[in-house]
């Protein structure tokens, strides 16, 4: 018996370059900062300057989210004197994209040459110091999402079959962050992110495992996006989670169900937070 050998995804590569060209017939787009917002922090758009706004919709073969809090538009322009290209909004695995899909946004970041990359999330903390509305730089993180989206034929011109995920937050990008927190007067958490598919809350005992795993905060996106940035080359990355509620695991005093419109309160409350330590950060890199 002989195995067949599938065919690599080299349309993926294709299908980036297609959605980089409408996006260049907009704007054109060099030495760039990209940043990725999570769930209601799409106000960042408000401070950049000259900015042009692409729908999701208008690029080829580029995701849409029907998640509350996300506009679906890609914003490039000026923050802090720097160039930025802005996702507000970013699809997730439990709407039932396929891994490919999800990341799709970051291959067309990195072909349009992005040398850095944030990462923003609401996310549940699991740390009982931490407190909803904090912020937590995300140290690492444990891929419990079931997948790994680099998983099949890799094609080499779009990154390595082996890529190392050590280290994966840049050394640079941490210390901006904590000088930018320190000008804000923010207090800037740091911790162990889990990625989970969703879109399901956690149970008490899932609550327990994780944190007996070491992980610090709780969330369904950013570390597919994290993994295709490296493998894809991006020089310097970053992770920022918002902290919009903390679970022990023990059983809830009020009985309350977590619920995504309790989520987005947390984060609307802290934007203006948020939007003053990225543009701090993006000043300083």
């Amino acid at each position: 018996m002989t195995l067949q050998r599938r065919a690599p995804r080299s349309d993926l590569r294709a299908r980036v370059q297609g959605a980089v060209r409408a996006i260049r017939r907009r704007t054109a787009v060099s030495s760039a900062i990209g940043i990725i917002l999570g769930s209601g922090w799409g106000g960042l758009g408000r401070r950049v300057e000259d900015a042009i706004a692409i729908p999701y919709s208008a690029i080829p073969h580029f995701p849409t989210s029907a998640v509350a809090g996300h506009a679906s538009r890609l914003l490039l322009g000026r923050l802090a004197g720097k160039r930025v290209v802005i996702m507000q909004g970013r699809p997730h695995y439990y709407e039932g994209y396929s891994m490919q899909e999800v990341t799709f946004p970051v291959r067309v970041l990195a072909a349009l040459r992005i040398d850095t990359l944030i990462l923003t999330n609401a996310a549940g903390g699991l740390n009982p110091a931490y407190r909803p509305g904090d912020l937590m730089l995300i140290r690492d993180i444990i891929n419990l999402m079931g997948v790994n989206p680099l998983r099949g034929p890799n094609d080499e011109r779009l990154g390595p079959r082996f890529p190392s995920m050590r280290d994966l937050c840049s050394l640079d990008c941490v210390r901006a962050a904590r000088a930018a927190a320190r000008r804000e007067g923010i207090r800037l958490r740091a911790g162990i992110f889990a990625g989970v598919s969703g879109p399901s809350y956690e149970t008490a005992a899932e609550i327990r495992m994780l944190r007996r795993l070491g992980a610090d905060a709780v969330g369904m996106s950013t570390v597919p996006e994290l993994i295709v940035a490296r493998h894809a080359g991006i020089a310097r990355l970053l992770g920022i989670s918002c902290i919009t509620n903390v679970e022990t695991g023990a059983q809830s005093p009020t009985g309350d169900p977590l619920t995504h419109d309790r989520v987005l309160a947390i984060a609307t409350k802290i934007e203006g937070k948020l939007a003053a330590l990225l543009e701090g950060i993006v000043a300083r890199l």
